[in-house]
């Protein structure tokens, strides 16, 4: 009975692992055409999170941009062209 036990610890815990993996935020942040060290990205993100969500407006404020690939938005459309009949 006690392996069935650490079974069920083990499986509890990799799922936790698992789910606390899937709520990362994997968005990459840097300032253009401006220097700029690990430290203060850390300090900057640690001072723009609010109950364990990232504040996008406070990270632009602070001259950061978000230059990770959005997978969610899908691609814009390019405009339509108007086709016009051809002159005869």
């Amino acid at each position: 009975m006690p392996y069935l036990n650490r079974s069920w610890i083990l499986v509890l815990f990799a799922a936790g692992a698992l789910g606390a993996c899937a709520t990362a935020d994997e968005r990459e942040w840097m300032k253009v055409n401006e220097q700029y060290t690990v430290a203060d990205f850390r300090r900057d993100h640690a001072a723009c999170t609010k109950n364990g969500k990232l504040d996008d407006a406070c990270m632009r404020s602070r001259g950061w941009v978000d230059v990770s690939r959005q997978v969610d938005k899908p691609p814009a459309e390019p405009p339509a062209r108007a086709i016009r009949p051809r002159a005869q």
